[in-house]
């Protein structure tokens, strides 16, 4: 696996997806957020870790505002 600075893996076994920081031939130092908001850093041998797509563009958040923008325009009416 050819990971790179900034590509986003998990662990094999599941969990959260992860930020690489670092990487080498044999392991890669990654970051991820805890749920009460803390930093975590790790380094990993590869072969624990899987390369994950994270797909940019639509939020589902726009559509929940838009929702909420018809709810309110059907009240006023």
């Amino acid at each position: 696996m050819d990971l790179k600075p900034g590509d986003i893996v998990m662990l094999k076994s599941g969990g959260q997806a992860m930020t690489v920081a670092e990487a080498n031939a044999d392991s890669a130092t990654c970051l991820w957020m805890g749920e009460d908001g803390d930093l975590f850093r790790e380094t990993l041998p590869l072969a624990v870790l899987d390369s994950i797509a994270v797909e940019v563009g639509d939020d589902d958040d726009d559509e929940d505002e838009d929702d909420d923008l018809d709810d309110e325009q059907t009240k006023v009416a």
